[in-house]
């Protein structure tokens, strides 16, 4: 029988890399630890080509992810669409970014925190075609704020792609897994 999903592997070696960790008696849910991800390199090698698969013919010529997983999928998809990469900073990390940053807050995240993005005026550009990938999506809140920005920069959002997404309908995240896959 053939394998209906062209990601059959990749997805496979996700769910294997991946662990759920219970962070102590105080902590009141699990969480997920994707590092053995990042420790696979044909999970590397496969990644971006799998994230953008979906998005080639929409032709973005930007990747943008929200830090700080999005520093590592980000860059993986935007080599395999063979395009630049920019960044969406947290507020609250203290590096100083050089010149201009357009900021935007997204709705409570999954843990009530409203997280305050940028991105440097300078790397995203009126007109440009913007692919946003992160690792994990749950609520969306990142990516509202991710869009708002380009939507002030006069960018347009061409798709957002996920490693694993349970995002609200409206945001249309593509995905390779589900939570519930992650048992």
């Amino acid at each position: 029988m053939a394998d209906p999903s062209p990601h059959s592997d990749l997805v496979a070696r996700l769910v294997d890399g991946f662990r759920w960790v219970d962070p102590g008696p105080t902590s009141t849910h699990l969480v997920s630890d994707v590092s053995g991800w990042w420790r696979d390199p044909q999970i590397l090698s496969a990644l971006g080509p799998a994230l953008v698969a979906p998005f080639r013919t929409a032709r973005p010529t930007v990747v943008v992810a929200p830090a700080v997983t999005g520093l590592i999928v980000g860059p993986l998809a935007a080599t395999a669409l063979g395009v630049g990469f920019t960044p969406a900073h947290k507020r609250d990390d203290t590096r100083a970014r050089p010149g201009r940053v357009t900021w935007a807050t997204g709705p409570p995240d999954f843990r009530g925190r409203r997280v305050e993005l940028g991105i440097r005026d300078d790397h995203l550009h009126p007109g440009d075609r913007v692919l946003v990938v992160d690792d994990w999506v749950a609520t969306g809140a990142q990516l509202r704020a991710v869009a708002e920005i380009c939507a002030a920069r006069r960018a347009t959002v061409v798709g957002t792609a996920a490693v694993v997404a349970d995002a609200p309908d409206d945001l249309q995240v593509t995905a390779l897994l589900h939570p519930s896959d992650l048992v």
